[in-house]
Parts: C-alpha cells; structure tokens; sequence
C-alpha cells in the first residue's frame, strides 16, 4: 500500500522550515506600556511527512527569554489552521485562515480577545511576521512585527 501523500496545500507550508533568527518590535500595550525590541529564534521543522509544520519559539529581551511558544501549522482540507501554546499558560489558541498571495494570513478567538497574524513567506531565506490585536474585529493595533532571516 502506498503511503498518502501531503497535498499541494499542505506542502505550501514547507515555506516556514527551516531555522529563523530576527529582530522583533512590540508596540506599547497594557502589559508592556513602553514596547520593546526582542531578538527572537523560531525553529520550524516539517513533522508527519510533511503534513504539518511543527514551531518553536523563543523572544529574549536583554539575552533572557521574555516569551516562548509551540505551534503546530497544518491544513484540514478547507482551511489552514495553527495550534497555538504558550508561556502565558493560556489553554491554546486555534488560528484560522489561508493564503493571500505568499502571506499566510490566520486568525483567532483567544483568551485576551480577536488576534491575527501574518506570515509573509514572498522571499526565499527571509520572512516578516505581523501580530494584530483587537477588541471588536472593527479597529486592529499591529501588536507585533518581526523580520527573520535563515540561521
């Protein structure tokens, strides 16, 4: 019997693998009122023979680790979807989207209120990254955004 087979959908998310270091800044916001610029290392490993994409994340402010995560990319035949953990010890989130061109755009229902983000996957050893925050799915802050290049 022949194994199944990633579909073309789920090998587009082969464009996050790999090893990632990059700059971050974070806008001012309630829980860090003056914003800051973090360094961060994201290690994407394709999992499953290539049917999910398996993240690692690590933000350090000052060389210490300010904030972590764990996230598993994958597509349920409809939509792609991103399981989401982290330091905050929040039970996950789930993001929900698709492709808009080369950006890989999700979104969420979290704890602390609608999110979304943006993987902008256009250059080959180099991707930026948008986090946006909002209370009512009308008015969006950019939260977030990085810049990562291949380590």
């Amino acid at each position: 019997m022949d194994m199944p087979q990633p579909s073309d959908a789920q090998r587009r998310l082969a464009g996050l693998v790999g090893h990632w270091t990059g700059t971050e800044t974070v806008a001012p916001n309630p829980g860090d009122p003056e914003g800051a610029t973090a360094q961060a290392d994201v290690r994407n490993r394709s999992a499953l023979g290539g049917f999910i994409v398996v993240q690692d994340y690590v933000q350090k402010r000052e060389g210490e680790v300010h904030f972590g995560g764990h996230g598993v990319f994958s597509h349920d035949g409809n939509q792609y979807v991103l399981h989401w953990w982290d330091l905050m010890g929040m039970p996950p989130d789930t993001f929900t989207g698709d492709f808009d061109g080369d950006v890989l755009k999700l979104q969420a229902e979290t704890a602390m209120g609608l999110a979304r983000c943006s993987f902008d996957l256009s250059r080959r050893d180099a991707y930026g990254f948008t986090m946006e925050v909002s209370e009512d799915g009308q008015d969006w802050f950019a939260f977030m955004q990085g810049e990562y290049a291949r380590a």
